[in-house]
């Protein structure tokens, strides 16, 4: 069971690690050259919380399934995998598609002169970079509920 437990908190960290940079690497207001970097790094950091995010699922349901923690109805449990399933929405329905139009702007041949983004692609950081905001708070949440354990 500790094991368990052990594996669980680290994919856990692994999984929302890159959540809690995704608003610093596609901030505002940076060059384009610094956005074309920042891109490709999201890109790779983007596969930690999708394969150890299923794991701490993975984990977490087996926790509840073999230890002593009760009934999946108490706000702690149920809230932490609402939180969770509506950041997998956040990042799957809305960022993952907006960074994709943004990364082919980016690395378009016609583009790659560019020392400024044009307004629709300005608008669409923002949205990246706001969107980011709200799932490092969720992730945030998610682990103020797994500490405190409210009933």
């Amino acid at each position: 069971m500790k094991w368990l437990v052990l594996i669980h908190v680290m994919v856990a960290i692994i999984g929302f690690g890159p959540t809690f940079f995704g608003n610093i690497l596609l901030r505002k207001h940076q060059t384009i050259s610094d956005l074309r970097h920042n891109v490709l790094l999201q890109h790779k950091l983007d596969y930690f919380p999708k394969i150890a995010g299923t794991l701490a699922v993975i984990t977490g349901i087996l926790l509840v399934l073999t230890g002593n923690y009760g009934s999946i109805l108490q706000v702690w449990l149920l809230g932490s995998l609402i939180l969770y399933l509506a950041i997998q929405f956040i990042i799957i329905g809305f960022i993952s598609p907006s960074l994709n139009v943004m990364q082919r702007w980016l690395f378009n041949p016609d583009n790659r002169a560019s020392t400024q983004l044009p307004p629709h692609q300005t608008a669409a950081l923002h949205k990246i970079n706001n969107l980011y905001c709200l799932t490092t708070f969720l992730a945030f949440f998610i682990l103020v509920l797994m500490i405190m354990k409210p009933s």
